[in-house]
């Protein structure tokens, strides 16, 4: 028996006893004095309340503690949370190790035949990134990029961050206004505002080396920023209908800054609007690489005169 498996037991035995000894936890469980006081002390930092009693036998009792009441869940509200642990495996989610501790403590006030429901959910349902090899509900083999949690710690008490950022073999600090913490395409990525360069810039939390408060007393407002987006997005240069190919080829590859509005519930035609800088030649580059990858299911609304006469020159190139 796993140790995860054997603590939720030992908390179900406890539970439906209310007094039990050290020697009974060994009997029961087949283990070391050692192993049963170490799983004892586990369970009693997990938050269940034990009195230990003087005793040859090192006995304990269940305090009766208002303070933490009687949780339950019913039947679907127990699916819902597994699932949802079990969807996001894989997944580099920040508090990682906080997730692990929550579902054993979730574990250990279920039934043995809503336990068995969640194993059966677990060896059948495969999400995305699931290993079917390993599918331990608990195992933590997706820990995210360390500076994560650092960098939530931060923006949670100002979002004006001083962020070092590599690029190759070199790195540079940016001072910006952080207005997004996403996750896509495997990746979390930073949406911030660079206030050196007054640019809106996305950065790849892989990259970042250090993130420190960005102290500066002169500081570019929010509501400036914000108004500068707007703005920005007001001016949208590129927008495009697709149809159910071309959103297949988006899900596969897409650059970060693109994103879809589904146009009808089944999610096979969409609108895609963004800003492309045709000033800016690596850009204009890769979006019109890009385009080609989506290929032909794709209806042009509007399109800036650049990207329109480099989609014609490379075409040009396959069929002359």
């Amino acid at each position: 028996m796993k140790k995860i498996e054997r603590i939720n037991t030992i908390m179900r035995y406890i539970n439906n006893r209310g007094h039990f000894t050290i020697s009974e936890i060994m009997q029961e469980f087949n283990i070391s004095r050692s192993t049963a006081i170490r799983d004892i002390r586990e369970i009693e930092s997990m938050g269940m309340p034990l009195v230990a009693e003087v005793g040859r036998d090192g006995g304990y009792s269940v305090m009766n503690n208002s303070v933490l009441p009687t949780i339950r869940f019913t039947n679907n509200e127990i699916k819902a949370l597994f699932i949802a642990f079990m969807a996001t495996r894989n997944q580099q989610l920040p508090y990682l190790k906080s997730r692990q501790s929550l579902a054993e403590k979730l574990l250990g006030l279920l039934s043995e035949n809503q336990q068995d429901d969640l194993v059966l959910l677990n060896q059948v349902l495969l999400f995305e990134g699931t290993n079917p090899n390993n599918p331990d509900l608990l195992e933590l083999s997706d820990l995210p990029h360390p500076m994560l949690e650092k960098l939530i710690q931060l923006l949670l008490l100002d979002s004006y961050l001083l962020i070092t950022s590599k690029d190759g073999k070199e790195e540079k600090a940016y001072p910006i206004y952080l207005l997004h913490l996403y996750h896509e395409n495997g990746f979390w990525l930073i949406e911030g505002y660079d206030l050196k360069e007054k640019e809106f810039r996305i950065f790849p939390v892989d990259n970042l080396t250090s993130v420190e408060p960005y102290t500066a007393k002169n500081r570019v407002s929010k509501k400036k920023i914000l108004e500068k987006r707007n703005k920005q997005e007001a001016f949208m240069n590129l927008v495009l209908e697709l149809g159910p190919k071309a959103i297949a080829q988006f899900k596969k590859y897409h650059p970060f800054k693109v994103s879809l509005s589904y146009t009808n519930p089944y999610q096979t035609t969409a609108i895609l609007k963004t800003f492309i800088n045709v000033e800016n030649s690596e850009e204009l580059t890769e979006m019109t690489n890009w385009l080609l990858f989506l290929g032909e299911d794709i209806n042009v609304r509007e399109m800036p005169e650049e990207v329109l006469e480099g989609l014609q020159e490379r075409l040009g190139l396959f069929y002359p």
